[in-house]
């Protein structure tokens, strides 16, 4: 072997014995840790020496247009005719308004009820007209007439729906993951059937009696905006500053849409 050869040799010899011991040396790369998921973030704390409440009544300014009669003679199961809720006023107090706190919380977070709220179907009607839930709280649907029935919510920001319920059926659960103001609900099989579910972000909402009161309390000292929804007469909001143990009264009217 000539001088060359033994040079590319002992070069050859050298270069795999570094090779050898890098991989010898080599520590096991131990696999990361799965991230883990995130939490929930906790409900802001609200010191309930402090809560205070807003109140008040609803009043519909006008002369209230008279229901509608609904035949509801297509299905025997339904009872004939009935009348539509898209107005309901009493002595000029005015039911099925939606009332929330719409800003004044900032940045404050809200625990999830456990307890679903229940929405019936009864008389083929909806009852209630108008419900609020908080986003991702249960709504546990039941059908207590004797017939089939389509339930159809329709909304711009939560994911759309169609399911049906027979008659002695167990209940539908559901939820809506986004806040939203007067989600329509329709049923495919009874097309005069309709009702309004509002999905909010916190606990502070109501809706209106028959005698168009409604109450919201737990809310913790602060500059708010409440606002008043009605499926046919729009919004009406108002200011409301609430001190320490605060009980305020907010009346709102609203006049007949033309």
């Amino acid at each position: 072997m000539n001088k060359n050869s033994w040079i590319i040799y002992a070069s050859t010899l050298c270069l795999c014995g570094l090779l050898l011991l890098a991989a010898c040396n080599k520590k096991e790369e131990t696999p990361a840790a799965p991230a883990a998921s995130q939490p929930a973030p906790a409900a802001t704390p609200i010191d309930p020496s402090t809560i205070a409440t807003v109140n008040g009544t609803v009043k519909f300014d006008g002369t209230a247009p008279k229901p509608a009669k609904i035949d509801m003679s297509q299905d025997p199961a339904c009872k004939g005719t009935n009348e539509s809720e898209n107005i309901v006023v009493a002595n000029g107090d005015l039911a099925n308004v939606f009332v929330y706190v719409k800003d004044g919380l900032g940045n404050r977070t809200f625990d999830v009820p456990a307890t679903p709220v229940a929405l019936d179907q009864q008389g083929c009607k909806y009852h209630p007209h108008v419900l609020g839930v908080m986003a991702g709280q249960n709504v546990e649907i039941k059908n207590d007439d004797q017939t089939t029935h389509n339930i159809h919510p329709t909304p711009k920001d939560n994911r759309e729906w169609n399911e049906s319920q027979p008659p002695s059926a167990a209940p539908i659960d559901k939820s809506f993951a986004r806040e939203e103001i007067m989600l329509p609900v329709k049923c495919n099989q009874h097309p005069w059937m309709k009702m309004y579910i509002n999905v909010v972000k916190s606990p502070f909402y109501a809706v209106t009696d028959k005698s168009g009161k409604y109450e919201i309390k737990g809310l913790p000292p602060g500059d708010y905006t409440i606002a008043f929804v009605h499926e046919k007469l729009g919004e009406q909001d108002q200011k409301v500053t609430l001190a320490a143990k605060d009980t305020k009264t907010v009346d709102q009217s609203f006049k007949a849409s033309e």
